[in-house]
């Protein structure tokens, strides 16, 4: 009985662990970058324009996410996705110019 005790103890401080898992790039894209870089919005570099995203993904992904980070013309800092961590953040954009080549 001690033995299930314990396990249930463990197995119900995992699920926090579980719920804060990162959202993958895909997901983070869909929920939160797609409205403005699937229609090019005030802009916004669209996915899949290999043209607009090359010069972008030469930069490398630090260099994406500090002005995604920051905000660039119309872009708010962050798109908006206050919610997003910083990993995150980085898989969308990472998402983004995979997506554009």
């Amino acid at each position: 009985m001690k033995k299930l005790l314990m396990a249930t103890a463990a197995a119900a401080m995992m699920i926090p662990a579980a719920a804060m898992a990162e959202r993958d790039g895909a997901t983070v894209y869909n929920t939160k970058c797609a409205m403005c870089h699937a229609s090019g919005v005030a802009n916004a570099p669209k996915v899949g324009d290999a043209a607009a995203w090359g010069p972008r993904a030469a930069l490398g992904i630090d260099a994406l996410y500090a002005t995604a980070d920051k905000g660039k013309g119309q872009m708010p800092p962050r798109g908006l996705c206050m919610d997003c961590t910083d990993g995150e953040l980085k898989a969308a954009i990472q998402y983004m110019v995979d997506n554009s080549k």
